[in-house]
């Protein structure tokens, strides 16, 4: 019976290391996400992942300010 008893114990350990795994992998991909992010609109505060984008939202949603001075350079 010794046998059943550290086969049970060997899967409950490797069910929590899969799912000490799963979770960490999870909380990589989120952190990722939210690292390419780079750009914020002084505005709105949505983010974007490059200039370019920034500066295309910049013109569509906030037509009437001013262009930030980070974004007079970039061609769209």
């Amino acid at each position: 019976m010794a046998r059943g008893q550290q086969k049970i114990q060997s899967q409950q350990k490797n069910a929590e290391k899969q799912a000490k795994l799963k979770k960490a992998q999870g909380s990589d991909q989120k952190k990722s996400a939210q690292a390419a992010l780079v750009y914020s609109c002084s505005v709105c505060k949505a983010q974007m992942p490059d200039a370019k984008t920034y500066k295309q939202h910049f013109e569509n949603k906030h037509p009437k300010s001013a262009l930030p001075d980070e974004l007079k350079d970039v061609t769209a």
